[in-house]
């Protein structure tokens, strides 16, 4: 909005950037907020080498340009420098935001699937494919052959088809036409084409072949995973895009409580803190701001653990993701667990921090879990929280109040950006529209720093 020459003015209650998706520092403060007892322990190290997400997430990178260049020797670091492209809706705002030159990313190590009480990589090329202990020999050229046929199609080009209608032939159809099995279609659809249920495989295939390139297109080029997570945590991400804002005229008050929303005749006019009203004609907030205005729709449980030891099975990974298919577990929904390190600037030398989540659907959501947790025994420390799901009850048109919807279970940032385009579009009238972004940049930075 500031990049748009709007006059914005940023309040958050809390004393620290980003909301619910802030990273917490130093240890201690994550104990308080969580109301442990103890103080962490001296084996935890210094307090301060902590930077803890309360909100698990990757970025999706993409394997079609240039992303990030490398950083000096460390050959799995990336300075934000020198970017291009990405088809991954939050990397492709952060290089057209510029909001990239104020964060360094790291690829992460590697992406696993749960199968039969067992972690196995994802396997998502022809080689892997062949190699992977999760099919048997028959599956395995069933799978390299549809992994064929989704590296070769083209939707512009009919010949890639093969008897396929992208726009018409169901992905449950087209797993039948390859005689893919219920656990190959379980990894696919859940740890390729990431899809949260199995609502994906009555619709038409396109999105979800377009899914599945991308994210071998991602690990083409970055080798271990299609992920990328920020030094420092992702509280570096709201950081990030406050030091952007302010080059553009924007104000961030930070311990700022809200009072009132201020209305007239039905709509915003102000929001009143300190006994002092600061005049708006749009607001925007999440939807802890405004409860009279946003229905629940669900809970999503999270568990950060804290580790002495990488994940079993990982190779010794520094990160990773395992992702718990729903079919695996009897569930309705994928557990995930993101998992990150000393490596990354999160934690003490030798500790490593694993987040599960998922979306509640019984009354008692620990249980549900357990499944992931036992991959991550032994774990020295547990925080649990229960986040209510809310989403808007209207639009904003009227009342010009823009409400967030809540950050989901999912460990990439797609929904959240789908929201944030669905916002934009209801204040504004028009497409987010990334080429323009990038236009009004040039205009700031010139033409030779992009």
């Amino acid at each position: 909005m500031s990049v748009n020459g709007k006059k914005v003015l940023h309040m958050d209650r809390n004393p620290y950037y980003g909301g619910e998706s802030s990273s917490i520092t130093p240890l201690e403060e994550l104990y308080k907020r969580f109301e442990l007892p103890d103080s962490p322990p001296e084996s935890m190290g210094r307090g301060r080498d902590w930077n803890v997400d309360l909100i698990p997430k990757f970025l999706m990178a993409n394997g079609q340009d240039p992303l990030f260049t490398y950083s000096g020797s460390h050959n799995d670091t990336m300075v934000g420098t020198a970017a291009r492209l990405a088809s991954s809706q939050l990397v492709k705002m952060l290089l057209y935001t510029e909001v990239t030159r104020y964060l360094d990313f790291k690829v992460v190590e590697g992406s696993f699937v749960y199968k039969g009480g067992k972690i196995y990589k994802v396997p998502s090329t022809e080689t892997e494919a062949l190699a992977s202990n999760l099919m048997g020999m028959f599956e395995k050229r069933r799978f390299r052959k549809f992994l064929v046929f989704v590296a070769n199609f083209d939707e512009n080009d009919p010949k890639t088809f093969e008897g396929v209608d992208p726009k018409v032939t169901t992905m449950k159809d087209v797993y039948k036409k390859f005689d893919l099995g219920q656990d190959v279609i379980d990894f696919t659809g859940h740890a390729l084409a990431l899809y949260r249920t199995d609502d994906y495989l009555d619709v038409p295939c396109l999105e979800t072949i377009n899914r599945i390139k991308l994210y071998s297109e991602s690990l083409a080029r970055y080798g271990k995973s299609p992920y990328l997570y920020p030094l420092y945590g992702l509280g570096e991400l709201p950081q990030g895009f406050a030091r952007l804002s302010a080059i553009y005229g924007g104000t961030y008050m930070l311990n700022k409580p809200v009072e009132e929303i201020v209305m007239e005749d039905g709509h915003v006019v102000g929001v009143k803190s300190e006994g002092e009203v600061a005049r708006c004609k749009q607001l925007i907030c999440d939807p802890s701001y405004i409860q009279d205005r946003v229905r629940k729709a669900g809970q999503v449980i999270r568990v950060i653990c804290i580790l002495s030891h990488p994940i079993k099975n990982t190779n010794d990974a520094n990160s990773c993701q395992i992702i718990i298919p729903q079919n695996q577990v009897n569930r309705k929904s994928d557990i995930y667990v993101c998992m990150i390190s000393y490596a990354h600037n999160v934690a003490a030398q030798g500790k490593y921090i694993a987040i599960v989540s998922t979306t509640v659907e019984t009354s008692e959501p620990e249980t549900e879990i357990e499944p992931a947790l036992e991959l991550l025994e032994p774990i020295d420390q547990k925080f649990v929280s229960l986040s209510d799901l809310y989403e808007p009850t209207d639009d904003g048109t009227e009342s010009q109040i823009f409400a967030s919807s809540a950050y989901d279970a999912t460990t990439h940032f797609e929904t959240t950006c789908n929201d944030i385009k669905d916002i934009y579009k209801r204040m504004t009238g028009s497409d987010f529209d990334f080429e323009n972004m990038k236009r009004k940049q040039n205009d700031v930075f010139g033409e030779d720093e992009q």
